[in-house]
């Protein structure tokens, strides 16, 4: 058995092609939003949207797989990402999404997935606390049958060098 690598990469989500699935931090509407949830619907095309309906609302935290429609991605899994301000304890709640994204990759057999940073935009996560759940969160997936890697894509240099700088504590 091979051991899980959590990796990250600067760039465009939409570009990750080697990946089987992308994850979209999506609104519990399932409807195209901003940010990297409007990016994804524009390049997955129409067909998204429609598909995406029929599991809104979300429940928080909730994960669901959708084809990738037009990316050259096969599928998407959306999760209704916590907000920070609203929960006692959101890095509990952004730990709990993270672990139904995985579970519900390793259900479909996605040997390598890509994530933004999840709720750190709109939602307002503290970046560098975020950062720490999604290590924690991920390495509880190390050793999984079935993931050969997690992948954490960023826009920004400094939030590769930050999560790079923590996975190494």
């Amino acid at each position: 058995m091979s051991q899980t690598k959590i990796t990250t990469s600067l760039g465009n989500l939409v570009n990750q092609t080697d990946c089987d699935a992308i994850i979209n931090s999506a609104h519990p509407s399932m409807l195209a939003g901003s940010g990297v949830c409007g990016v994804i619907h524009k390049a997955a095309g129409k067909g998204l949207e429609i598909y995406g309906k029929q599991f809104a609302p979300l429940q928080p935290n909730q994960a669901v797989i959708t084809p990738g429609f037009d990316l050259d991605i096969k599928y998407i899994i959306h999760v209704s990402a916590p907000r920070h301000h609203a929960l006692t304890n959101p890095f509990e709640a952004l730990a709990e999404a993270l672990r139904n994204i995985f579970v519900l990759a390793e259900r479909h057999g996605l040997k390598k997935i890509a994530l933004p940073a999840i709720g750190t935009g709109i939602y307002g996560f503290p970046l560098e606390k975020a950062v720490k759940i999604y290590i924690s969160t991920s390495r509880e997936f190390l050793n999984s049958n079935v993931l050969d890697e997690i992948r954490f894509v960023f826009i920004s240099p400094d939030t590769i060098a930050l999560m790079e700088a923590k996975m190494y504590l």
